[in-house]
């Protein structure tokens, strides 16, 4: 097929209309195909659909609170103001919040605290497993530990009998291996051992069951299943104006949901008053030792102050010295808080330069007197609380993170200046207040030396007692602003289900297929169509070409001779070449008689149309020559079963002025006004003979003797012959077959209307097989069905002499 052939084709193909009144009955001529498909569509779905458990969806209101309220009003202030300043830049607070509550460790959380990573089902006769929450009367648990370290999942059938004996067999994969432990247990609880965990199996005595029953316990990592409910987890705020953020959960048991939905938000608000809390934390940690150290160093004071008095039999002071020990007693007490002061910060000074304290928070409720100090360790405290939340959200090398730690070194720095500032300043009012006391104690010299010493061990434990007594305090604070700490996420809605699934969902599924059920057999006639290469009915004949079609000649029995038409019957064949008769007769005008019969190739059953319609214009008592011009391979006399031998029109054109035209003609055997005139012997030079002029001569003698003078001619589409006799025809009957006449070279139809060489041009189609569905609907010979179908074209076709067939 060449490629303007093909060209010609698709580009007729294109030009003519879609009637899609005929497509559509083309269609539903398959009826039975879409009937069939819907039913399989429709069927699978139900089926799948329930094999499917429904999913259910969860949903519950969780208002965010923004800011700390217990934190210090100043330490609030500071940090406004730094943030005002560029110097610290964070992200939106609700953002990170709703971010935390669907991370993958708050969830893993949850995971673990319900033992999620564990499924129990009962499979049921048809349909989906059923789910089993709380209903298991056997619970399985494996450590978190262990589970997070399963190379798949592990399952476990557990065929559990109301006298509370269970069998157990674990599928499990170790070493690239499926492997199976079974053990037996007459009494619950007991442990399975298995190479990637142990197992442990309780009762719950809260189920009873009646009869033995098989269930399945599914465990997998508690990754995998955060991993599983982070995809079924939705949280996204209720507007762009409100902290409110609505959860959506998709679980296939509402009670699951529920109780996720449930701890999620427990936990949620248990992490974030444990960031909250961290300072203080801290602060009862260092007050607590703080209270120990001192505690022990009374302790010794005390006792030492007891046998000290009993010893030395002291009684009362004198009166000259109680000015004296007045005023030193002025200045011991500024010893002891300078001295009190002095330890703290020392104190304070050793856990900031402790290195394992280098990213932690300083205690700061502690006593200082100093408040400058508390206000920058306040504000060196907030932002390594901002810091450990960015990074939930966040690695370190995000830019508010590596911003933030620059602030919080450069604080660090400030907090030790201060430390070390407030130290000096201490040591030097230290230094004068013991100047001051020398001044006193010079004054009672001459008192006994036992006073003196009493003197020295009184303030040692008053000094305690009172930084005693002061610790004592601020562990009371501090433990009142752990109390206090409110919950950074309250419930507004309790977790709450339709008890409608959402998934599947069916009227989804049914619809897709219907669609599937229509679509399916729709494509398939289609692309059965659009691979067809070969003419099967008028249509393609319509889409291809507008040359008229006098005619569709259906497939029958030929029982042994080529001649369908009988006289005086009204029959199948009779009526469609009666019809193909009135067409052609329509079509020829007063005087016309010359009728050619022609086609692409041979084997298409041109001589086998041209011998039964001169047979049927017979009958109409009209007196008609068929003349077989295919003299390159005679096929008339098949046809008409006359011998080879037999003398034609050949002989004739060899030489017209010693030959008698007529005398060749043969009456035949068919009817009394039919004559034969036979191509004769194979001449060396065909297409010369029918170009001379006697070829002229015998046609118009014929049209002097006969009403009508059908020529059957070689195949136009193989050889030039037909167009030089196209001459003498007034009306040329372009002849196809159906499934066997390609589209791609019936369009040489086109070129011979549009160039005119075959005159009057019109087309048959033949050998239409009318068991098909769609030839027997749309051409209408249902009630001639019972005559079933022929296959002349093939026997009598052409097939050789012309080149070798594809």
């Amino acid at each position: 097929m060449s490629d303007e052939r093909y060209d010609e084709l698709l580009q007729t193909e294109n030009e003519n209309p879609v009637d899609y009144k005929v497509l559509l009955f083309e269609y539903l001529m398959y009826w039975p195909w879409f009937v069939a498909c819907l039913l399989v569509c429709i069927v699978g779905a139900w089926c799948y659909l329930r094999y499917q458990a429904p999913v259910y969806n969860i949903n519950a209101t969780v208002l965010i609170k923004q800011g700390d309220k217990n934190k210090p009003n100043g330490q609030n202030v500071s940090l406004a103001a730094m943030q005002d300043l560029g110097m610290l830049t964070m992200a939106n607070n609700f953002d990170n919040e709703v971010e935390i509550i669907q991370s993958r460790t708050l969830l893993k959380k949850v995971v673990n605290a319900l033992n999620l990573n564990i499924t129990y089902a009962e499979k049921r006769t048809f349909g989906y497993p059923k789910q089993l929450y709380k209903s298991t009367p056997v619970q399985v648990w494996m450590s978190p530990e262990e589970a997070d370290k399963l190379p798949s999942p592990l399952q476990i059938q557990l065929d559990y009998t109301p006298d509370g004996k269970v069998q157990a067999e674990a599928y499990f994969i170790c070493n690239r291996e499926r492997q199976t432990i079974s053990k037996h247990f007459d009494k619950l609880p007991g442990v399975l051992v298995t190479p990637v965990g142990t197992i442990t199996l309780s009762p719950k005595d809260s189920v009873g069951l009646q009869n033995t029953h098989t269930i399945y316990a599914t465990i997998v990592t508690p990754t995998a299943a955060a991993g599983s409910c982070k995809a079924r987890l939705t949280a996204k705020p209720t507007s762009k104006v409100t902290t409110i953020v609505q959860l959506n959960y998709n679980d296939t048991h509402i009670g699951r949901g529920m109780d996720f939905l449930n701890t999620l938000v427990a936990l949620y608000n248990s992490d974030a008053n444990d960031d909250k809390n961290e300072v203080a934390s801290r602060t009862a940690e260092f007050i607590d030792g703080r209270i120990q150290i001192i505690n022990q160093e009374l302790g010794t004071t005390e006792s030492q102050l007891a046998t000290y008095k009993q010893k030395a039999g002291l009684t009362d002071l004198s009166s000259d010295a109680q000015l004296a020990l007045q005023g030193n007693a002025e200045y011991a007490q500024k010893q002891a808080e300078n001295a009190t002061q002095l330890r703290l910060v020392q104190f304070l000074k050793e856990y900031i330069d402790n290195p394992a304290n280098q990213m932690e928070v300083i205690p700061a409720n502690i006593g200082l007197t100093d408040n400058a100090l508390t206000t920058v360790i306040g504000q060196y405290n907030e932002m390594l609380t901002e810091r450990k939340r960015l990074l939930r959200t966040s690695s370190e090398n995000n830019p508010a993170v590596i911003n933030l730690d620059t602030s919080i070194e450069a604080t660090r720095k400030n907090v030790q200046a201060y430390v070390n500032s407030v130290l000096k300043g201490l040591e030097i009012t230290r230094n004068d207040l013991e100047h001051q006391a020398r001044k006193f104690e010079g004054k009672i010299s001459n008192a006994p030396t036992q006073e003196k010493e009493l003197l020295s061990i009184t303030r040692q434990q008053e000094i305690k007692a009172s930084l005693y007594l002061m610790l004592l305090q601020k562990r009371e604070e501090n433990a009142i602003t752990l109390a206090a700490t409110a919950n950074n996420g309250r419930m507004i809605e309790e977790p709450i289900s339709g008890g409608i699934p959402v998934s599947p969902n069916k009227k989804m599924y049914f619809l897709i297929a219907i669609v599937l059920g229509l679509g399916i057999p729709i494509a398939i006639i289609y692309l059965r169509n659009l691979l067809r290469f070969k003419i099967e009915n008028r249509a393609d004949i319509e889409k291809i070409t507008d040359v008229p079609i006098v005619g569709d000649i259906p497939m029958t029995d030929t029982q042994g001779t080529p001649i369908v038409v009988r006289e005086n019957k009204n029959e199948l064949m009779e009526e469609v070449f009666r019809s193909v008769r009135t067409n052609i007769q329509y079509m020829l005008s007063e005087g016309r008689k010359v009728i050619l019969f022609t086609s692409t190739n041979s084997g298409e059953g041109k001589s086998f149309t041209a011998g039964n319609l001169a047979c049927s214009f017979a009958f109409m008592g009209k007196k008609v020559v068929i003349v077989g011009l295919d003299i390159r391979k005679p096929g008339l006399n098949k046809v008409f079963q006359l011998s080879t031998r037999e003398k034609g029109i050949t002989q004739y054109l060899a030489n017209p002025e010693h030959t008698d035209l007529l005398t060749l003609c043969q009456p035949s055997t068919v009817s009394e006004n039919l004559y034969i005139l036979p191509g004769g012997s194979v001449p060396p030079n065909p297409t010369e003979l029918v170009a001379r002029q006697a070829l002229d001569q015998a046609i118009e003698i014929l049209k002097q003797h006969f009403d009508y003078v059908i020529l059957d001619t070689a195949p136009i589409g193989m050889v030039t012959d037909t167009r030089l006799i196209a001459r003498v025809a007034d009306l040329s009957v372009y002849v196809c077959r159906a499934d066997y006449t390609h589209k791609s070279h019936y369009t040489l139809i086109n070129e011979l209307k549009r160039e005119h060489k075959l005159p009057n041009l019109c087309t048959l189609l033949n050998g239409i097989n009318m068991n098909r569905r769609q030839n027997g609907y749309y051409y209408g010979y249902g009630k001639y069905a019972r005559y079933g179908k022929y296959g002349y074209g093939k026997k009598y076709g052409y097939g050789y002499g012309y080149g070798k067939e594809k």
